[in-house]
């Protein structure tokens, strides 16, 4: 897996360079694991590895148990969590949020997971990188820091982007990879990332204001 070793090829790297004072790992949630039932979990939780909703999820449950073990040796890094991340930047398969806006607004085929209810914790782009420069500054080896922002449900999140663009659309098509991931809860505190790195994630509700402009800036949106 290309997680896999490539975290083995860093690691190895630091510990053959003189001077590393800190190294900064970015996780992702899907390391956590699954918060089904209504649970918010915490930096405390470890995933159970009884399935894998993707080999990407499963990538990062490997690399997460290599980081800690590199950690309880005594190398200094710091392991970060961001949640379902979004934002302007590329329209890629992982720019999850900007791809069903798009899908969304275009009108595409419906489609929506059991009552839309279950619930990811959402990460602004821009949130995120402001939670990378505060743990190199302020964050504490060994420990796991959840960047992460506002827990809501995919419903929660159309509806917010129907009240900002005043407009109503189909839900929209998503792909099985997508349904996969979907049939779960995946919510988190970023408590002690808010405690510890005075990190400071904005609503939902003017991160989509600023996406959904940006996709109307780019010509896939129109409202």
């Amino acid at each position: 897996m290309v997680n896999v070793e490539g975290l083995k090829n860093v690691l190895r790297a630091f510990r053959e360079t003189e001077g590393m004072e800190k190294m900064l790992y970015t996780s992702s949630f899907f390391a956590v694991g699954p918060t089904d039932g209504g649970v918010v979990a915490d930096e405390s939780q470890v995933h159970h590895q009884k399935f894998f909703c993707t080999e990407y999820e499963r990538s990062k449950v490997i690399t997460d148990k290599i980081a800690l073990q590199a950690a309880s040796e005594g190398l200094p890094i710091i392991l970060l969590y961001p949640g379902v991340i979004y934002g302007p930047g590329k329209i890629t398969g992982g720019n999850i949020i900007a791809s069903l806006m798009i899908e969304r607004f275009n009108g595409r085929l419906p489609g929506y997971i059991g009552s839309g209810s279950d619930k990811c914790s959402f990460s602004h782009v821009d949130d995120v990188v402001s939670g990378h420069i505060a743990a190199m500054e302020k964050g504490r080896p060994g420990e796991r820091y959840l960047l992460t922002g506002e827990n809501a449900s995919l419903v929660h999140v159309f509806d917010i982007a129907a009240i900002i663009t005043r407009t109503k659309g189909k839900l929209p098509l998503i792909s099985y990879p997508a349904v996969k991931v979907m049939k779960h809860q995946w919510a988190y505190s970023c408590e002690k990332a808010k405690a510890e790195l005075n990190y400071n994630p904005r609503s939902l509700n003017d991160g989509l204001t600023e996406t959904l402009e940006w996709l109307k800036s780019l010509g896939l949106l129109k409202y």
